[in-house]
């Protein structure tokens, strides 16, 4: 590992650039990255996961990208450049990037460790625009810079290509389940078994709770079973799900991202005083909210966006004692573009992370 800052010189800033909103057409090239700061870091990039996130953004599902565009908010890699300012990372760490590179560290939401709920607002790891307008770049890349207080030190023992997912994918399920104070004694539903919805399971599970899955058909069972359900509802196959089930779930983690889903329904599985907190991002708005059923069943439909500095380090540590093991399948960074159609395709069992492998050797 390198002892001292590599010379920028030494490397360049080359990724899959995406510059329409066509699904597979990226194309290799050189970028420039985000305007060097003394509190920023480069990172030579290893492993990057594949978040339905930067599908949608690919091809402006969420709104209109900023092309062109370098995606990948799952990354994991090895510091060679690190400034002045910087103080808790130092060159040769292996670390790792989530889903937002900067927040204005000030006011009280930061102060907390909730940095995804910034007064100020926040810029993603890609798709944004740092205040001299330059932009944030992600992770299907040979380097990465970000702002150090994003980056987080790996602890070891947790392979590079497990972290990798659980920089956006894991904290985005974990925090909504200690919100919900998942640990013994409570019955928590996970809806949609999938990206999001396994490392949602496994995690259930690893905090003590029961987790229940809750899929469209029965096809994922025997997978969800493996992961630590204790039942699987079939919203396709059990006609009679929403009755058979009325009342037994404490919380729920909605990670569907269908606008057209039964919310109402899963809202009656709860408990009174149960909440439903959604993490999935459907593209197209959601039907106009009914008050008659939350309000007669005393439940609460809430949201949560990835996690707070302190909860990413929490689950990091939580996943390198063994108790995580997320389903991944590793992919080549060159064959970035098939493997995002791929996971259109819904052929991801259950998260793709892209190896780079000039760097992983």
């Amino acid at each position: 590992m390198p002892s001292t800052n590599e010379s920028a010189k030494d490397y360049k800033f080359e990724g899959w650039v995406q510059k329409d909103k066509k699904l597979g057409n990226m194309t290799w090239e050189e970028y420039s990255p985000k305007t060097w700061t003394e509190d920023d870091v480069d990172i030579k990039i290893t492993h990057c996961g594949i978040c339905a996130s930067d599908l949608h953004t690919l091809r402006s599902g969420w709104g209109p990208t900023d092309y062109p565009q370098v995606v990948g908010h799952e990354i994991v890699g090895t510091v060679v450049k690190a400034g002045k300012n910087v103080k808790n990372i130092a060159v040769g760490d292996r670390v790792g990037v989530g889903a937002q590179s900067g927040s204005c560290l000030k006011c009280k939401y930061c102060k907390e460790g909730r940095e995804p709920y910034c007064d100020e607002g926040q810029i993603g790891t890609y798709n944004g625009r740092y205040p001299d307008k330059s932009k944030s770049s992600g992770g299907y890349a040979d380097y990465a810079r970000v702002p150090s207080h994003f980056a987080f030190k790996i602890p070891d023992g947790l392979p590079s290509e497990v972290a990798a997912p659980l920089m956006c994918g894991g904290v985005t399920v974990y925090s909504p389940l200690k919100q919900l104070e998942a640990g013994p004694g409570k019955r928590i539903g996970i809806v949609g078994i999938g990206g999001l919805g396994h490392f949602g399971l496994l995690f259930a599970k690893a905090l003590g709770a029961e987790p229940v899955a809750i899929s469209h058909s029965s096809k994922k069972k025997e997978d969800a079973t493996k992961m630590g359900a204790v039942e699987f509802i079939s919203t396709k196959d059990d006609k009679d799900w929403a009755k058979t089930h009325r009342r037994t779930l404490d919380g729920i983690v909605c990670t569907a991202n269908n606008h057209d889903m039964p919310l109402y329904e899963y809202a009656g599985l709860l408990k009174p005083g149960g909440k439903i907190i959604l993490v999935g991002l459907p593209e197209e708005e959601f039907p106009p909210l009914k008050a008659v059923p939350l309000v007669m069943n005393n439940v609460f439909i809430g949201g949560s966006a990835i996690g707070g500095t302190h909860e990413i380090n929490e689950m990091l540590e939580t996943a390198a004692k063994g108790h995580v093991k997320p389903w991944i399948q590793t992919r080549p960074l060159k064959d970035a573009n098939q493997a995002v159609l791929d996971m259109e395709d819904g052929q991801a069992k259950y998260r793709y992370v892209l190896v780079n492998e000039k760097h992983a050797a």
